[in-house]
């Protein structure tokens, strides 16, 4: 096994740990598409073995509106995250797995300054996780600054790391709108859609998880 297959491996176990189960049967991937209430969605994200959230997201405040639940076991971040209130809270608890598809190009190594001290990270290896989901993509990440967005990554490493578990996503706007230029948090603030992605061929690509029977998509 080479240094870079251990790392992914060493990711697997890392969340299979975090899970509420060694070997998580249902896995949540919530991105931060902003959602109105619905408490059969949040239930379903809860109910979840394994649930992963990513970059400045929110969760849901107790005695508040059920939208996409409370439970967190693992946050898939990118250096360029805006951090919310939810993000670090009872991080001695959660997993922070650090995607870097930048290093193939040009991002630098720091993180940012505000990044707790006493909080590690696991980076995310880019040759064995990050460039088979372009090749899925059709994305030409080796030679071209381009990649999937933080989202679908999170996406393609639970579709990865537990092909037999009950896949649940919510929070992808570009499912169903594809050709959107800018993107509105749950969070409340808003960015424009990095010329870096192809949300489009990622909309098609979780879509077409969708017709499996293994991944559900809840609006």
């Amino acid at each position: 096994m080479t240094a870079a297959l251990g790392a992914a491996s060493l990711m697997v176990e890392l969340l299979s740990a975090y899970a509420d189960q060694p070997e998580p049967r249902s896995v949540a991937v919530v991105g931060n598409q902003p959602l109105a209430p619905d408490p059969v969605r949040a239930k379903a994200v809860d109910d979840c073995d394994l649930v992963i959230r990513v970059n400045g997201f929110v969760t849901d405040d107790p005695g508040g509106p059920e939208t996409t639940g409370r439970k967190v076991h693992a946050v898939v971040f990118n250096r360029a995250v805006r951090a919310t209130r939810h993000v670090f809270r009872d991080y001695h608890r959660r997993l922070y797995l650090l995607v870097e598809p930048g290093r193939l190009h040009w991002e630098p190594e720091a993180l940012p300054g505000w990044w707790p001290a006493d909080l590690g990270f696991v980076p995310v290896p880019n040759r064995e996780v990050l460039l088979p989901l372009s090749d899925a993509l059709g994305l030409p990440t080796r030679t071209e600054p381009t990649w999937s967005t933080t989202g679908t990554l999170a996406a393609w490493i639970a579709h990865t790391s537990f092909p037999r578990a009950q896949l649940v996503l919510t929070g992808f706007s570009f499912i169903d709108n594809p050709h959107q230029t800018s993107w509105e948090h749950a969070s409340g603030d808003s960015c424009i859609v990095g010329p870096e992605h192809q949300i489009a061929a990622e909309g098609r690509l979780l879509e077409s998880w969708t017709r499996t029977g293994d991944t559900v998509l809840l609006r």
